[in-house]
């Protein structure tokens, strides 16, 4: 591996009848296509969870609050370029209803059909630990 390591905050969001959101990565970026769980890149000086109250509000128009964000597992995974560290939280109160906000395809799922769903690499080792919550 060669590169730096990327802080990378993800959310299993669910819904009241524990569902999980997934959004559908748009095209023209990398790992177009793919399933993924909401979330993005923590920037200097952001802790995972403020990351995902932004993240959340920008590519889902909902509002999160800091102690509805439980952490549940992360993973680490090796890409060619840079070694990707992401904390998964869950989350099952917030305020509005989800929308795509950036183009991306958004599905709500059972876990056990998490798996139906193409995802990164880094996300799929993330599926045992919802299947165990939920």
């Amino acid at each position: 591996m060669t590169g730096k390591i990327l802080l990378v905050a993800a959310c299993a969001l669910l819904d009241s009848d524990n569902r999980v959101l997934l959004a559908q990565r748009p095209e023209g970026k990398t790992l177009a296509g793919l399933w993924e769980f909401p979330g993005g890149k923590v920037e200097p000086g952001e802790s995972p969870e403020a990351t995902l109250i932004r993240e959340l509000e920008e590519e889902l128009g909902i509002a999160v609050k800091a102690p509805c964000l439980a952490p549940l597992t992360f993973a680490s995974h090796a890409y060619d370029s840079f070694h990707l560290l992401m904390p998964l939280y869950v989350c099952r109160r917030y305020e509005g209803i989800p929308a795509p906000r950036e183009g991306q395809a958004l599905k709500w799922v059972r876990a056990k059909n998490l798996r139906d769903y193409p995802m990164p690499p880094a996300d799929e080792p993330l599926i045992p630990f919802l299947l165990d919550l939920l």
